[in-house]
């Protein structure tokens, strides 16, 4: 689902209140995918102002006996979700449609469980970061690099390899002052 700014619905609905386009041709000339967002932008902005626009940045977290008595309310009045969610002041007209369906299929009990994943634990943060030697998942690519890594260092050492063995006096003689510099310590 696309998130659009406030600026953008409130010029939308504004344009549809002018009169000059309906809700579908709306839709096409700012390539949305249906007139259902403007819909409901329409129907926010004049029941509740440019407020009905804005998205909330803390999550309404609403209990459980109020999502019963919105479900009921819908089912006796056979009113529409976006009409329920006026009538109640919620400006999200879809979650009244995930509240019907967790109703549907997991009884009063499930709209009691709160979306998303639960927060972590202090606990288990710190076993998290505690874990952070283990190996992680590699993406494919990952494991192709790696793979690629080790195959070229294979190929180094046959090289070396073959070189010592075909005049091992010479490696060694070639080798040997930049083995020997590495491994003076400096007593300055």
């Amino acid at each position: 689902m696309a998130k659009y700014s406030e600026t953008f619905k409130l010029m939308v609905v504004k344009e549809y209140l002018e009169g000059k386009l309906g809700y579908t041709l709306l839709a096409q000339k700012h390539g949305l995918p249906c007139s259902t967002p403007i819909k409901r932008w329409v129907k926010n902005y004049e029941k509740f102002g440019e407020d009905g626009l804005r998205r909330k940045t803390k999550k309404s977290i609403y209990p459980v006996q109020f999502k019963l008595d919105v479900l009921s309310f819908m089912q006796r009045t056979g009113s529409s979700e976006t009409e329920t969610a006026l009538h109640f002041g919620i400006t999200n007209p879809p979650m009244i449609a995930s509240w019907k369906k967790a109703l549907r299929e997991g009884g009063t009990e499930a709209l009691d469980k709160p979306k998303g994943r639960p927060p972590m634990s202090d606990k288990a943060k710190n076993k998290k970061t505690t874990k952070r030697s283990e190996p992680h998942e590699m993406t494919y690519e990952q494991q192709l690099e790696r793979e690629n890594e080790l195959l070229r260092l294979e190929v180094d050492y046959l090289k070396k390899l073959r070189a010592f063995r075909m005049d091992p006096d010479g490696y060694l003689e070639k080798h040997k002052q930049r083995y020997h510099t590495n491994s003076k310590k400096n007593t300055d």
